[in-house]
């Protein structure tokens, strides 16, 4: 077992695994997640945590053990058959047996081999697992960062309506606005704070996210988020060999490769056993004579022989499990050729998606979010000259906090897909259509419930 979570440290390149070569299972977290969880979280350590603490991927790594067992098995020689007779045939005293399967001593270090090829696929499963769940805390964590920051914004926002709702109560009181005015004013303020609460909700989910998969439970959940989402780089990386590396890491190839071996050699052993005769020797001893009255030790004494077996094949060779093997062979090929096009493909959406939302993350940074924090600001002086009504505030208000909210998901669309196109790196084809479902709908119930 440590040999193979070794296995899994040396295709991953992740230090930080699950002890779990002991068969001790304590449903307390994991000392070394306590200590990290004391401390404010970011994405990487939030990854740490779960790496050595989440139950699923420890039930992935013990589960490796299943493949050593089945190949320790394989590997095994048959046992011997001992068979006692007392008052057989042939006037003895007693009859002893010993037979043994020679065919199956033979093929065993060869089925051996074959499931061997199973552990190695069993190891690339369990590390493509590693990476998978590193994949899925840094999405859940990015999620709730930009939950929290939604939410900040939100509340930031919520305070200005505030202000200016008791405001235009203050004037309405000196009969210095119109009723319409400060019936938007409060209009405004109450759908303002409609969105908070949804946004709070949204940030209670997304920490739930990621506690599960932190595998956190009771006073261990008290931890707290370190930063908010970083802003994008001047320019992404993308390796020019993007597709080339994915190819050669993936892990998933790697052990459907492995299991195509295992199949081949099982497919292999399978149609020489049916060639082969079942051969078993026996040696059997014949202790004493009944009928003997002249009592001498020759006659009472032991006498051996010796035996052999021949089981002649010929009907059943084997032939239909031949023919599964080579099916399940021929359809795992198929599979394996399938899945190098995906791969492929999802490389290169990858790469689009970190482009795209790059730029797009750049636009809001660089040009839009401090264009209409300027147009807010003008606006507002505007209203103050007596130049424009309060409908134009409202209204600049509105704006600008789409524009922030809108900000704040591309940035976490951006770290995401460099989470995916980095995941494909380190040799796991990740899926980012139910990220992207989610985003869609958490766009629609944002715009239609309003601000």
């Amino acid at each position: 077992m440590m040999a193979d979570v070794r296995q899994v440290h040396e295709l991953t390149r992740i230090e930080n695994l699950p002890r779990v070569t002991d068969s001790h299972i304590d449903p307390a977290a994991d000392e070394d997640a306590r200590q990290l969880l004391k401390e404010p979280l970011d994405a990487e350590i939030a990854v740490r945590v779960a790496l050595i603490n989440n139950r699923e991927l420890r039930a992935i790594l013990r589960g490796m053990g299943i493949a050593r067992g089945h190949m320790i098995q394989e590997g095994l020689l048959p046992n011997p058959t001992l068979e006692g007779e007392i008052l057989p045939e042939r006037n003895t005293l007693l009859e002893l047996r010993v037979d043994y399967d020679i065919t199956s001593a033979i093929l065993a270090p060869i089925r051996a081999r074959a499931a061997k090829s199973d552990l190695e696929a069993a190891r690339y499963r369990a590390a493509s697992s590693v990476i998978d769940l590193g994949y899925r805390v840094r999405i859940a964590f990015y999620r709730l960062q930009a939950a929290e920051q939604r939410l900040a914004i939100a509340q930031q926002v919520l305070d200005g309506f505030a202000a200016s709702r008791d405001a235009a109560r203050a004037i309405f009181g000196a009969g210095n606005i119109a009723l319409l005015d400060l019936v938007s004013e409060e209009t405004t303020y109450e759908k303002a704070r409609i969105t908070v609460a949804q946004i709070e909700l949204d940030v209670a989910i997304e920490r739930e996210q990621v506690q599960r998969l932190l595998g956190v439970h009771g006073n261990d959940t008290n931890w707290r988020v370190k930063n908010e989402l970083s802003t994008v780089p001047a320019q992404p990386t993308i390796p020019e060999d993007v597709e080339t590396r994915a190819l050669g890491s993936s892990l998933d190839l790697m052990a459907t490769k492995h299991r195509l071996e295992g199949l081949a050699r099982r497919a292999g052993i399978t149609r020489v056993a049916g060639w082969l005769p079942d051969i078993s020797v026996d040696v059997h001893s014949l202790h004493g004579n009944p009928d003997d009255t002249n009592g001498s030790i020759t006659n009472r004494g032991w006498r051996f022989g010796r035996g052999l077996t021949v089981g002649i094949p010929l009907f059943d060779r084997k032939q239909g499990t031949v023919v599964a093997l080579e099916a399940e062979f021929d359809a795992l090929m198929e599979n394996y050729y399938g899945m190098a096009v995906d791969l492929r493909s999802a490389v290169r959406e990858a790469r689009g998606r970190v482009t795209s939302s790059h730029a797009r993350a750049r636009q809001y940074q660089e040009i839009i979010v401090p264009s209409q924090r300027r147009l807010t600001e003008q606006t507002l002086l505007q209203y103050n000259a007596m130049q424009l009504g309060i409908f134009h505030v409202l209204q600049a208000r509105r704006d600008q906090l789409d524009t922030q909210l809108a900000y704040v998901e591309t940035l976490r669309e951006y770290w995401s897909a460099v989470a995916a196109l980095d995941a494909l790196l380190a040799g796991r084809h990740v899926s980012t259509r139910t990220e992207a479902s989610a985003n869609g709908m958490r766009s629609k119930s944002e715009s239609s419930r309003g601000h």
